[in-house]
């Protein structure tokens, strides 16, 4: 399945899982549930506009886009991210009502059945979109993967919870739950955030990456061929390096271009997804430049 596809299934899932977790509290009058049906609707929103943003991504470079569109993945981590803390926010709001005015809990049962296997469709889907977001290194598709994976924890600490609530009878520790529930999901949230940022402001390729990139030049360099200015950043699923290959001037352009050639494909090979700029300099270009401004 292409990344696309698994974003559709988690609009269907979404849907699936707001009628489970609605019907939950429903039935329930449980805050913590009804928390945990709001996340659902802001995956619903961050799957959709998630969706949206990996069609854009996709679409070929142009006229205006020489690089591609491929940052247009970054938006929909960042805007997930922001319906989060959104989320966090009223599910803190109903809790404190609920806290200073409590209410019995009923068909607790019924309620936490329902809560239960939205939970489980939750948390088979996540699995499988990471998988394929590491894959596929698609930010979007790993944003709502974790988002989702929030929501498992989130719905596991409210199943917990109310299991406390029905044991004990203190009523109190429904908005409790749900006040915790909050706090987990805003992190998560200014997590993704943090990292849309992070690549938005073309961030340098991960050290891995980075070390399998020098690797790839050590196998090329020789005391007729160096190295130098080595730059390197992320854009959604593509990476990109630029670099300076010195050679040694009496080269034939054909020479030099052959190599670059090679050197391009390495590093293609070695590092999924790159694209490599080489700049080729003759080999004393640096030393003339030394040279003619030591009289200074």
């Amino acid at each position: 399945m292409q990344v696309s596809a698994y974003l559709k299934l988690s609009v269907a899932v979404a849907l699936a899982t707001i009628a489970l977790k609605t019907g939950a509290w429903w039935v329930s009058d449980s805050v913590s549930l009804l928390s945990d049906a709001l996340e659902s609707l802001v995956n619903l929103a961050g799957a959709t506009f998630a969706l949206l943003m990996v069609t854009i991504a996709a679409q070929p470079a142009d006229d205006d886009h020489p690089y591609g569109h491929h940052k247009a993945e970054y938006f929909s981590s960042g805007f997930e991210g922001v319906l989060i803390l959104v989320a966090a926010l009223a599910i803190i709001a109903a809790a404190v009502h609920r806290f200073w005015s409590p209410q019995p809990l009923a068909s607790l049962g019924w309620g936490l059945s329902l809560s239960v296997v939205s939970t489980a469709m939750n948390g088979a889907l996540a699995w499988a979109m990471l998988r394929k977001a590491r894959e596929h290194r698609s930010i979007a598709l790993e944003g709502d993967a974790r988002h989702l994976f929030t929501d498992v924890w989130t719905s596991v600490g409210v199943v917990l919870g109310l299991l406390a609530v029905g044991a004990t009878g203190w009523l109190w520790l429904d908005p409790v739950v749900a006040i915790a529930v909050a706090g987990n999901i805003a992190r998560e949230g200014v997590s993704l955030i943090r990292r849309s940022v992070d690549g938005l402001m073309d961030r340098a390729l991960e050290p891995q990456v980075l070390a399998d990139i020098e690797a790839t030049l050590d196998g090329f360099r020789h005391r007729a061929v160096r190295f130098d200015h080595v730059t390197t950043r992320r854009a959604g699923s593509r990476r990109f390096v630029d670099l300076h290959m010195h050679l040694p001037g009496h080269w034939s352009l054909g020479r030099a271009a052959a190599l670059r050639t090679s050197v391009e494909q390495a590093l293609t090979s070695a590092v999924p997804g790159l694209r490599a700029t080489i700049q080729l300099l003759p080999m004393d270009v640096e030393a003339q430049a030394a040279g003619e401004g030591d009289p200074l």
